[in-house]
C-alpha cells in the first residue's frame, strides 16, 4: 500500500537541509529503484519553483510499504529527521485513484 509522508520544517531550515541533502535523496532514490516511489519533493516557503532565500517549508513522499508502521519506521529514519529539519512529520495510508 502507498503511504503519505507530510513533513513541516522547522524555521531557518536551509542549512540543516543542505548539510542532510546526500543522504536524504540517496534512501529516496533507493525507493526509486526498488519501484516503491511514486513521487517526492520538497514544498517551496513561497509561491516559486526556485524559492531563493525563502528556502522550503517541508517535504511531500509518496511511497508503497509494507504497513503503516513500516512507513513510520522509514520516515523516522530520516537523515532530515537526525538534522533537525522537520519540525513534525505525519505518516497515513494514501489510496491512489489517479493517474
Amino acid at each position: 500500500m502507498y503511504y503519505a509522508i507530510i513533513s513541516e520544517d522547522v524555521d531557518d531550515s536551509r542549512e540543516r537541509r543542505a548539510g542532510a541533502r546526500e543522504a536524504h535523496i540517496a534512501r529516496l532514490e533507493h525507493l526509486r529503484d526498488e519501484g516503491r516511489l511514486l513521487v517526492a519533493g520538497p514544498t517551496p516557503a513561497i509561491d516559486a519553483l526556485d524559492p531563493g532565500e525563502a528556502g522550503f517549508s517541508g517535504s511531500l513522499v509518496i511511497a508503497e510499504f509494507e504497513s503503516l508502521a513500516t512507513a513510520r519506521a522509514w520516515a523516522d529514519d530520516d537523515p532530515y529527521v537526525a538534522a533537525g529539519v522537520y519540525r513534525d512529520v505525519t505518516v497515513k495510508p494514501f489510496r491512489r485513484v489517479l493517474p
